[in-house]
């Protein structure tokens, strides 16, 4: 070191450099002007001149900084009039040992003579040491901070809190004078999410990419790219977040997963389903090319060969038109175009003869409430046996801990510990199904209201603008794809069990309802 120590320079030119270890002390604090004007001070009582003051908001340990990189730029462009430059203490130049001396010996190669306020930089053995010292403390004290963050930030974690410096999406921080800063749902996020998250539980979305596309539709969701797509990460990051279903956890500190002090989106049991659908079977990618312009596009097959129909826009001389076709080559309909319109228009006539007449509405009724009296007391001996299964899990819980005190070998006691973790993960799951057993979330008439909605009229949701609607109705009313023959129209269609269990019900000698003969109230989610 002492060959890089720099000798007394006579002349009166000074270089400032102010740092600060994140650019939220530039914002909660005054770090970077206290030493600014400190150093100016001292800068006048040397009568030296400040030709530029530079400064950073990274960490001590970083070599590589924009500020630090521009003033050593700055001293190698004068190094034929050397600068004095100023730090406010040893700490602001670096918070580690190496940093420290990295940086000592790029400011010397640059023709620069490092001074402080608070320390005289001597060269000779005594001043060395001095000064390794001070770096020694700076960098212990850093690691110190860290330490002593690291432990607030898990203790806080073990209480149910969330640390970190960002939110999920669909929350916000909010003050409180008793637990500091709590999440709190942000509306209207919280219900898109919500939204996103329990149609990706329940099949309404097949593939992470539907999610993607109905987040993207949303105008108040933020993006994260310019031209509004979101990255496949976030979405991945999404159906992977503990604290949606009110838990944290933090396994690189030892935070087991825990109920979380904040209002949950979804329940732990809507959660496990996401979990298990992305450990499941890979599905295939939903297609780029469905829209809004042709919703029937890959659903609807063609009568002669089987295969899908595509669908496209034709120009004419003085406007477009859109067609469906097959593209099959073997196929004797090939390119044989079939206007949207008609197609369009026949399904919505085959969505109306699925509509039930006012009789069979009636007896329906009747059924689903002697059903849902069945059901309410069933989930009530459902519940005693839940709290069985619960005082079992607590058992082998205990069980294993115990084991876990007389076990010797470390191999055995990580094998005890993960048994444990997916105990305590399923007596989290039965817990909450205990709380919900038997207390139905929605009183019969709304809930028979909700899917009566449906089955009387599916047409109506399928007139909705929105296309995510469309392709909900083609999933809730067709067990299969529907074939299309270009002179008979649609084939017989598969329709799914509810469907076809009111047709079982209506029996060869009742009627569908016309057009007009039977309406429900418009149901509340139809815009």
């Amino acid at each position: 070191m002492k060959p890089l120590l720099e000798k007394k320079l006579d002349q009166t030119n000074a270089v400032i450099y102010c740092r600060v270890s994140s650019i939220a002390q530039t914002k909660r604090g005054d770090g970077i002007n206290s030493q600014r004007t400190r150093c100016l001070e001292f800068a006048g009582y040397k009568n030296y001149e400040v030709a530029e003051v530079f400064s950073d908001n990274l960490s001590g340990s970083l070599v590589k900084r924009p500020g630090m990189q521009a003033m050593l730029a700055y001293l190698r462009k004068h190094r034929a009039n050397p600068h004095v430059v100023l730090i406010d203490d040893i700490s602001r130049l670096a918070r580690s040992v190496k940093a420290h001396m990295e940086l000592r010996v790029a400011i010397a190669m640059a023709g620069g003579v490092l001074e402080s306020p608070s320390h005289e930089f001597v060269d000779d053995a005594d001043g060395e040491m001095t000064e390794l010292i001070k770096a020694t403390v700076s960098q212990h004290q850093m690691r110190k901070n860290a330490e002593q963050t690291v432990n607030r930030m898990r203790a806080r974690l073990l209480n149910g809190y969330w640390v970190y410096s960002t939110p999920p999406r669909g929350y916000r921080f909010q003050k409180t004078p008793n637990e500091g800063n709590i999440l709190v749902r942000d509306e209207p996020l919280a219900s898109i999410v919500t939204e996103a998250l329990e149609g990706y539980a329940s099949g309404r979305f097949e593939t992470q990419a539907e999610v993607k596309r109905f987040l993207e539709a949303q105008p108040l969701y933020p993006k994260d790219l310019p031209n509004g797509e979101i990255r496949n990460q976030r979405i991945k990051d999404l159906l992977t977040q503990h604290a949606y279903a009110g838990y944290i956890q933090a396994p690189k500190w030892d935070v087991p997963l825990r109920e979380a002090r904040h209002e949950a989106l979804i329940s732990f049991a809507t959660y496990h389903k996401i979990q298990e659908r992305l450990k499941g079977t890979a599905k295939a990618a939903a297609r780029k090319d469905i829209n809004i312009d042709f919703p029937l596009r890959g659903f609807v097959l063609c009568g002669d060969c089987n295969k899908p129909l595509t669908a496209c826009w034709s120009k004419g001389k003085n406007q477009r038109y859109a067609y469906y076709l097959c593209h099959n080559r073997e196929c004797e309909s090939h390119r044989k175009s079939i206007p949207r319109d008609k197609i369009e228009s026949e399904f919505e006539t085959l969505l109306e003869q699925l509509q039930p007449t006012e009789n069979l509405y009636r007896i329906v009724r009747t059924m689903f409430r002697d059903a849902w009296d069945q059901r309410l007391t069933h989930a009530a001996a459902l519940a005693t046996s839940v709290k069985r299964e619960a005082a079992k899990l607590e058992k082998q819980i205990e069980q294993l801990l115990d084991r876990i005190v007389d076990a010797a070998s470390p191999t055995v006691v990580t094998a005890y510990e993960k048994r444990i973790a997916k105990l305590e993960k399923e007596k989290l799951l039965m817990a909450e199904n205990l709380s919900s057993c038997g207390k139905p979330q929605r009183p019969f008439e709304e809930m028979f209201e909700h899917a009566m909605n449906y089955l009387a009229n599916p047409r109506r949701l399928w007139c909705a603008p929105e296309l995510e609607y469309k392709r909900a109705v083609l999933k809730l009313t067709f067990a299969d794809r529907l074939a299309y023959c270009r002179k008979s129209g649609f084939r017989t269609p598969k329709t799914t069990m509810p469907f076809k269990a009111l047709a079982m019900i209506q029996g060869s000698e009742n009627e569908m309802a016309h057009r007009g003969r039977f309406e429900l109230p418009t149901p509340r989610f139809v815009v």
